[in-house]
């Protein structure tokens, strides 16, 4: 998931988000989250994977899709991604891992849906980072405003079709950089291919004195303000078993919000140039419709 932003300067030293490899063309564009969790971390080996093509590709159907590309933007802070394996990645805001409020380029992995392994960015072994200017945990300038400058960012995940490793790169075709990969063999479920893909964002909820967190997602305004205000994700594409960029299809995609008085999402397609499939998606967190 991400939340959207676009650095203005080199990062420097570790981190990221985007696409993957073979899947259940099931898109679910996740918004809310409400859980709390505790988490703990592995890693190894690195080749230059072949990059997915983006030539001559329809929406595919196959039980062997791969994994997902995506562009996204918010005009505010927000956090973070989820599975039974996986590897979450895009902006995430936490006071308590990094000290600060500022929007970070961040990546997740479990291998058992959160029970017993998992790690974020390099603070364990894990997620190999390869790149020396793009850094996993970096603060990401400059951000999107309600009304103003609009900024979204792309990332693509996929699986290396020899080695098993699942890569991260950011920015658009042309100027993507590889920021690093998820080496296989922290994966048992994910050895194969992917089950689902998920975009959206999450929350943590442990209700503060009883009541829903105040904790904003994205822009902190719900999904029908649009453009300018609401956060999004535009330009959904999966990476199928041919290693292809395949856009998905608007009837493909589950949309889901745990609470819409919280936290809401509203899918949509349009025929502009990058934005194809997209969603926006967010909302204040506590309020009279969220208690």
């Amino acid at each position: 998931m991400m939340h959207g932003f676009h650095p203005s300067m080199p990062l420097a030293a570790a981190g990221s988000t985007g696409p993957l490899q073979p899947i259940n063309l099931r898109e679910l564009d996740r918004v809310c989250s409400t859980r709390s969790r505790t988490r703990r971390w592995g890693s190894r080996r690195c080749t230059a994977p072949r990059r997915p093509s983006t030539s001559g590709i329809r929406p595919s159907r196959s039980p062997t899709a791969s994994a997902s590309r995506s562009s996204g933007c918010s005009p505010a802070p927000s956090t973070a991604p989820t599975s039974t394996a996986s590897r979450p990645g895009g902006s995430q805001v936490s006071p308590e891992l990094y000290g600060d409020s500022r929007p970070r380029l961040f990546t997740y992995w479990t291998s058992d849906a959160y029970e017993a392994t998992g790690c974020y960015n390099a603070l364990c072994p894990g997620f190999v980072q390869t790149s020396s200017r793009v850094a996993i945990g970096a603060a990401i300038s400059p951000v999107s405003s309600l009304a103003g400058e609009q900024y979204d960012m792309t990332l693509l995940i996929w699986k290396d079709p020899k080695l098993g490793n699942w890569w991260l790169s950011y920015g658009d075709a042309g100027a993507s950089q590889l920021v690093g990969y998820w080496p296989a063999e922290l994966f048992t479920h994910l050895s194969g291919h992917a089950s689902m893909v998920e975009w959206g964002g999450e929350v943590v909820n442990t209700r503060p004195d009883g009541a829903h967190t105040a904790t904003q997602m994205g822009s902190g305004r719900f999904a029908a303000e649009g453009f300018g205000r609401a956060s999004y994700f535009r330009n959904l594409e999966t990476v199928d078993a041919g290693n292809s960029l395949a856009p998905v299809s608007l009837d493909a995609v589950q949309t889901l919000a745990e609470d819409g008085g919280c936290y809401d999402i509203k899918k949509a397609y349009d025929e502009r140039d990058g934005w194809g499939t997209h969603f926006y998606y967010g909302g204040p967190g506590h309020n009279p419709a969220c208690p």
